[in-house]
């Protein structure tokens, strides 16, 4: 079980460990193998971290099925103009948006990444308010499957394709035939899920504190049967944010800006609030860890800056340890 946390790839989040061995020490310190990373959508001029990242995860957009689908009414309900979408989407068609995935595909295998992470959902910024959802599981799920087997149809190697669960429409492990169906769906048979705790817990608003967090956690393993052993690794933190949910959603915001770009800025803390990946605490949470028994565990936690990051990261895995776990 490989202990991970996560790193954007940006020139200035390096800066805070100088070079790639200061960040493979901070790791070793913190008891960790390495880190999942990300690609930060700017171009990184840093040294190969080749020799510290485990994971990767791979690039999204929250709101891209409409986009996928060709759908040009609903995109420009959404964005305003077609300049707006073409300019977030990089193209303009399908194959624009699966050679976006090919290059991110390229990064992580030339980083050595063991794993790569998908996002199953699709969401956009006025359903992130309202909680009224455009699209169905089924469909969100059906076109992930078509977007990662037209990403590794014929490719002799690629990383583990682990799909992440999220409480939008698409995959939540809420549903296990659901669930089914998107395994099922995916080609390659070097597949599994990376299971979003936090994520996991946004999908019950009634949940009060950590304790029940894990009873909720372990019922959906319970529900899923056979099923949770396709589970290979974890995003690990917590979000009890149910009653920030019930206060602020249903309805859109009366002051929310017209254009996109403000729109999504607008949106960003409501969202943080909401998925809030703070340190699990409670120490039962090794318990239900254990029982699943990933191959690797990313400490997928917030904080701005080196200290604040990795001071999450410790309270983490001192929860681990307390409960037995390591």
């Amino acid at each position: 079980m490989k202990m991970l946390f996560n790193f954007p790839l940006y020139d200035t989040c390096l800066d805070d460990y100088g070079t790639a061995e200061g960040l493979a020490q901070a790791c070793a310190e913190l008891g960790c193998d390495g880190v999942e990373a990300i690609w930060g959508d700017t171009d990184y001029n840093g040294p190969s971290l080749r020799d510290v990242t485990v994971g990767y995860h791979m690039t999204f957009w929250p709101d891209w099925l409409d986009f996928w689908n060709g759908d040009r009414k609903a995109l420009l309900r959404k964005f305003g103009n077609e300049a707006a979408w073409k300019k977030l989407y990089r193209g303009e068609t399908r194959e624009d948006m699966i050679a976006e995935y090919r290059r991110d595909l390229e990064r992580a295998k030339g980083l050595g990444a063991e794993y790569i992470v998908f996002h199953v959902s699709d969401v956009s910024i006025e359903e992130g308010f309202t909680y009224r959802w455009l699209h169905t599981d089924e469909a969100v799920i059906d076109a992930s499957c078509e977007l990662i087997n037209a990403l590794t149809d014929g490719m002799d190697e690629t990383p583990a394709v682990l799909v992440e669960n999220q409480w939008w429409p698409g995959f939540t492990f809420t549903d296990p035939h659901l669930t089914e169906r998107l395994l099922n769906g995916i080609r390659t048979e070097n597949k599994g899920i990376m299971l979003d705790t936090g994520h996991l817990l946004s999908t019950n608003t009634a949940l009060e504190d950590e304790k029940q967090a894990v009873a909720y956690i372990l019922e959906m393993l319970d529900l899923h049967g056979e099923l949770s052993g396709c589970i290979r690794g974890l995003h690990l933190h917590k979000s009890l944010s149910g009653e920030y949910v019930r206060q602020h959603t249903g309805s859109l915001p009366g002051d929310i800006p017209e254009d996109y770009e403000a729109r999504f800025i607008y949106s960003y803390p409501h969202i943080l609030k909401i998925d809030r990946h703070e340190p699990w605490t409670e120490e039962s949470i090794a318990g239900a860890v254990a029982r699943m028994a990933p191959e690797w565990v990313n400490h997928e936690l917030a904080g701005f800056g080196r200290k604040v990051h990795e001071n999450a990261v410790r309270t983490q895995m001192d929860t681990l340890r307390r409960g037995g776990l390591l």
